[in-house]
């Protein structure tokens, strides 16, 4: 790595691990857990997803408590599941290649892939031993995470932030290498190695004048995207129909929804968009990222969104939700940790 890139890394914030932006906060989420009663809070914030949503969550739970209109058709594969298996469900889900695949456990869209054909899916589930999810592809090509709670003892809900998704890109100049753009803009020179693994022999092209190259697909953070704080575009028909939706999965009441849509005005509408995920306790307010933003306003939105989950949790717990057992609660965060150490590891890009 260049010591350019070294600098940048070091000089942005949003590059440090999480540990180096979490830890001055500890006491923050002891006072939040005083307020709670309990140190693992936020077991409570969504009683129906497990652990609250902050470890070892089925992806495929959570998607059986939304409504179907408003996500992608998915398939379950366990670990178990033959490959025939795979196929022949597909079929008679009508879902055509290309396809997403996703761990049913996962996070920071690590081991997320688009496949292009059986052959790639079959290779992805020889190389992986976890149960995963196989989805149809989205038509619409934009990316949003729409941070939401609601208060158990209120009808509606709020959302607190909304963040747009620039996928990792470049744009040709008709002179330098595919490589070459790569290494021009750290954000992409950090995920080199993936890009390499993803565009093989295609590094050393060189890119036409104008053309754009999307890199790595996805709106992940930890894979290269750009995040751009758009809650001031927040309208109140956005507000209602996510408030509408949310309403309607049991047992949620804080938490990111990930979301395709078509464009930004029909989004603010309330129109013509697809929740590809819903995050539980661990959610950030992914606006935060924003390269404008300082880690003072990073710290903030973090504290502020603690404090509702801590409140949430509370009064679901005088509802009659119990809390979490202190052993079982850290196990399930050490395995947790396990499992994002393994995927990073054996993540197979597309």
């Amino acid at each position: 790595m260049k010591f350019t890139h070294r600098l940048h890394k070091i000089t942005n914030w949003e590059y440090w691990s999480t540990f180096t932006i979490y830890l001055p906060l500890l006491p923050v989420w002891l006072y939040c857990a005083y307020k709670a009663r309990t140190l693992l809070f936020f077991h409570g914030a969504n009683p129906s997803i497990k652990y609250g949503g902050m470890a070892m969550e089925s992806k495929k739970e959570i998607y059986d408590l939304i409504p179907e209109s408003w996500i992608p058709k998915t398939v379950f594969a366990s670990s178990e599941t033959s490959f025939q298996e795979i196929l022949s469900e597909l079929k008679s889900q009508t879902i055509n290649f290309p396809i997403i695949v996703k761990p049913n456990i996962g996070l920071k869209g690590l081991g997320v892939a688009e496949l292009k054909d059986s052959d790639e899916l079959e290779n992805y589930q020889n190389h992986n031993d976890c149960d995963f999810l196989i989805q149809e592809k989205i038509k619409y090509q934009n990316e949003v995470g729409i941070f939401y709670h609601r208060f158990p003892d209120e009808k509606t809900g709020k959302i607190t932030g909304m963040v747009k998704k620039e996928f990792l890109s470049v744009t040709g100049n008709g002179k330098k290498t595919l490589r070459e753009l790569v290494m021009e803009n750290p954000r992409s020179a950090f995920q080199i190695k993936a890009i390499e693994q993803k565009m093989g022999s295609e590094m050393n092209k060189i890119v036409p004048e104008n053309e754009e190259i999307i890199l790595i697909p996805f709106g992940s953070h930890t894979r290269g995207a750009k995040f751009v704080d758009i809650s001031s575009e927040v309208t109140e028909n956005l507000a209602q129909k996510i408030d509408e939706i949310c309403t309607k999965v049991s047992g949620f009441y804080f938490g990111r929804l990930d979301v395709m849509f078509e464009n930004l005005e029909l989004l603010k509408n309330g129109e013509n968009f697809k929740i590809i995920e819903i995050n539980g306790a661990k959610s950030e307010p992914t606006h935060m990222y924003d390269p404008k933003h300082s880690l003072f306003f990073a710290w903030k939105e973090i504290a502020k969104h603690w404090k509702i989950m801590a409140e949430i949790s509370r009064k679901n717990h005088e509802s009659g939700f119990p809390y979490l057992n202190l052993k079982e609660g850290f196990l399930a965060l050490r395995n947790n940790l396990a499992i994002e150490k393994k995927l990073r590891q054996s993540t197979l890009l597309d």
